[in-house]
Formats: C-alpha cells, sequence, structure tokens
C-alpha cells in the first residue's frame, strides 16, 4: 500500500516538476525579486510611518450641542487627502496616505471622544474642528492606550475583535439622513442611536473599560503611486452594477426591447438604491473598526460583552448594511485553544495593533481583515 502511494505520487508530480524545473532560471529570480520588493517597501513606509510621530487630541463636546451631525460630515470631507507624492517618496521614502483614528473610549462610565492623527497633520484637524463646531474644547493629550497592558492578574479581556459589514460594501449603513437628523438638531426631534451606544458606555463601573476604534484612509482607485501594480476594483463601479442588478432582479418582466427601469420596482427597492446613489456620490473613506471590553478582575461583567457589540450592530439595517462581530481574539470551543495560549497571543497582538493605530500599513498590515468602504456619511 506504502509503495502503491509512493508510485502515485511520484507519477502525479513527475511531470509537473519536469515542467517548471528548465523554467528555474527565470522563476526563481524573480521570486526573490518580488520578497525583496516587499520587504524593502515594508521596511521603507516603517521607517517613514516611525518619523512622523502621533498626536492624540481629545474633543470635549457641549451639553448643548445645536449642531446637525452634517457639521462632522463636513469636518471628515475637509480632512479627506490622498496624496502621497511622486514615485521616489512612495518607493524611496516610504510615503504613505495619511489615516487618522476616531476614538470612543469609556473609563469607569467617564466616555471620551478622540481623534489620532499623524503630527503634522494635528493643526489641519483642529481647524477643521473648529470650523465646523465652534463650541467644542480641543486638547492634545497623552495617549491612554499606552499604559494598558495584558496583565491576566489585573485585567479580564471579555471581547477584544474587529467589525466587518454584513453585506457588500457597495450597501451603506443607516445614517443620520435616515434617522431624521440632517434637518432640526433640537432634541424634542432626536432619535440618535449613537444615544444608546453612549448610554452603554456611560453605564460603565470604576474598573471596567469599552473602547472603539475607527480607523479611516482617504479611499481611491490605487495604483502604482499607491503601491499597487494592478489596480483595485473601483467602489462606486461596483455600486452602479449593483443598482442594475437589483433593478432587473425585482423588476417584473418587461415587453421584447424594453428594458426594466426604477420605476418599475417596489418601493422598498427604490429606497435601497436611491440609499446607494446618496452614499456613492460622497467622499468615501477606507475603514476598519475594533474594540474590546475589559475590566479589573474583581468587577469584570461578561455581560457587558454583549452589550458593547450589540450597541455597535444597531446602526443596521436589514434592506441596507450592518455591522457584525469579525475576527475575535477568543475561540468558539475548548478544544481549539485548550490552554488559552493563542488567545493570550492574540490580545497581546490585537493590544499592540490598536496602541499603533495600525492597519493600512505595516507592521499590522491588513490585520485579521481586509478594509471596507464608509462614506463621510456613513
Amino acid at each position: 500500500m506504502f509503495y502503491e502511494l509512493i508510485s502515485i505520487l511520484k507519477d502525479g508530480v513527475g511531470p509537473i516538476l519536469n515542467a517548471i524545473l528548465p523554467l528555474a532560471p527565470i522563476w526563481v529570480p524573480l521570486m526573490f525579486i518580488v520578497i525583496w520588493w516587499d520587504l524593502w517597501i515594508n521596511y521603507k513606509r516603517r521607517l517613514y510611518i516611525q518619523g512622523q510621530g502621533s498626536t492624540l487630541l481629545e474633543i470635549k463636546i457641549p451639553r448643548e450641542m445645536m449642531k446637525s451631525p452634517q457639521a462632522v460630515e463636513l469636518f471628515l470631507n475637509n480632512i479627506y487627502h490622498i496624496g502621497v507624492g511622486n514615485l521616489i517618496k512612495v518607493y524611496w521614502e516610504g510615503s504613505v496616505r495619511p489615516w487618522y483614528s476616531l476614538e470612543i473610549v469609556s473609563m469607569g462610565g467617564a466616555v471620551k471622544f478622540f481623534i489620532w492623527m499623524p503630527k503634522n497633520y494635528k493643526n489641519r484637524v483642529e481647524t477643521q474642528l473648529y470650523a465646523q463646531m465652534p463650541n467644542v474644547e480641543v486638547h492634545e493629550v497623552p495617549d491612554y492606550a499606552l499604559g494598558i497592558h495584558r496583565n491576566p492578574e489585573q485585567y479580564t479581556f471579555g471581547w477584544f475583535g474587529q467589525f466587518a459589514l454584513t453585506k457588500d460594501d457597495v450597501y451603506p449603513i443607516k445614517t443620520y439622513i435616515d434617522y431624521g437628523l440632517a434637518d432640526d438638531p433640537k432634541e424634542e426631534f432626536k432619535h440618535d442611536p449613537i444615544v444608546a451606544f453612549l448610554e452603554f458606555m456611560g453605564s460603565l463601573k470604576k474598573g471596567e473599560q469599552a473602547w472603539l476604534q475607527i480607523l479611516i484612509q482617504g479611499h481611491t482607485k490605487e495604483g502604482l503611486k499607491l503601491g499597487r501594480i494592478f489596480s483595485r476594483p473601483d467602489w462606486q463601479k461596483a455600486a452602479e452594477k449593483e443598482i442594475k442588478e437589483i433593478i432587473k432582479k425585482n423588476a417584473p418582466k418587461m415587453g421584447e426591447g424594453r428594458e426594466p427601469l426604477l420605476r418599475d420596482i417596489s418601493t422598498g427597492h427604490q429606497d435601497v438604491i436611491k440609499a446607494l446613489e446618496r452614499t456613492t456620490g460622497k467622499v468615501a473613506f477606507d475603514t476598519m473598526m475594533r474594540g474590546t471590553y475589559f475590566a479589573e478582575k474583581e468587577v469584570f461583567n461578561p455581560t457587558n460583552t454583549g452589550g458593547f457589540i450589540g450597541s455597535i450592530a444597531q446602526f443596521g439595517s436589514p434592506a441596507l448594511n450592518g455591522f457584525k462581530p469579525g475576527w475575535t481574539a477568543g475561540y468558539d470551543y475548548p478544544w481549539q485553544d485548550f490552554r488559552g495560549n493563542k488567545k493570550a497571543r492574540n490580545e497581546r497582538v490585537a493590544l499592540e495593533a490598536y496602541k499603533r493605530r495600525s492597519f493600512f500599513n505595516p507592521p499590522f498590515k491588513n490585520f485579521r481583515g481586509r478594509p471596507f468602504v464608509l462614506s463621510t456619511e456613513e
């Protein structure tokens, strides 16, 4: 039996080896060039990012905020930036697109808002914040995350993971416009889903913490200047294709020579298409969301894990899009990680990636996932 198996493998693999070995002088050098190039780009980008430094700003919002969320959308429009310079800057100096981290953090029930950015974008961010929301207070603060370490004798991590979209990112989530917050910001007219999220964050007790991090980087069609030999599919063209598919799939059969139109489908499907057209007509960011709930061992409450994840899920809509847990540091079944060593390692790496705000670039490029696209409205 053993010798028969060897014979079968030899007969199957032999012809393949005979075909590729004569071409080794071509593909072996190419393989080494590709590996060397990837190492070089990562090395230069890490040096570039390290040389930039970073700044964390805390945004203190007044109790009476008579501004529509559109003010924040305008702020995001104004910090959108995709320039990286010429090819020399990209491939010799390691230049990358700027990215930001929008963060909501609860420390024992005290809810704080932060924006992290490369240091040389601090003035731009402050200027645009005050331009759109003159009543806020903005202060540079030490990084709250740097003082936290994975110490099982002190902290229990209930959940550490990343969020993903429930559908393809051409479908938008429910936004402030869908909730009727675009026109009148008076309290009696508000039905803002972020209130429930902030209520949860504010309900945490002393010794408990919950962090939400939204990393954003200006979305664009990537080509050679942005480190891609082959451009990735265009987000807006994918949305146009999806709109045509919705109409084609849901319209009744037309007479010969007549293409189905928007008016031929139901009102519900028309609303979906309008939402698609509205969101794809705006500036967009490559996005990644991750977060954690953890607490000192004495006050850890496992039910707050579900509360944290559930408070994010409410921004979804069955007809459109929403958020769901993606990769998590833990495992579903005991036999996947008997001693908990894998979970411990995942938590250490995820915490380091969080502190560095790293996802779009080295050292944690595309860590456990891929970015999705959200418009400024979303």
